[in-house]
């Protein structure tokens, strides 16, 4: 169980989390960077704006990264069942092969 001291935005506060402190800090490092990217840009001021935006580039990235892992899987699986197919084939050619020797 871990506690994170949040200050972004206009807004401190603390909370207390399943994870340790130590991935906590690295998660809202990695949110300020976000933050900071759309402050960067300049087309927002208002920090509840700014926010709403960064959880929409989270959930984004989560979204993109979600279809990436969904692919590799589907890879996995044909490899997988192309592998089992080839093994079964390699069988049955030797089954032949000793049925017509």
């Amino acid at each position: 169980m871990g506690n994170l001291q949040i200050d972004v935005l206009g807004t401190s506060f603390t909370i207390r989390a399943n994870e340790d402190s130590e991935y906590l800090t690295r998660l809202l490092g990695y949110y300020k960077r976000i933050v900071n990217e759309i402050e960067q840009s300049g087309s927002l001021k208002d920090p509840l704006q700014i926010s709403v935006l960064a959880g929409i580039t989270l959930c984004d990235d989560l979204y993109k990264e979600k279809g990436r892992n969904a692919k590799f899987q589907n890879a996995l699986e044909k490899n997988s069942a192309d592998i089992e197919a080839d093994r079964i084939n390699k069988l049955l050619i030797e089954k032949l092969d000793k049925v017509l020797k």
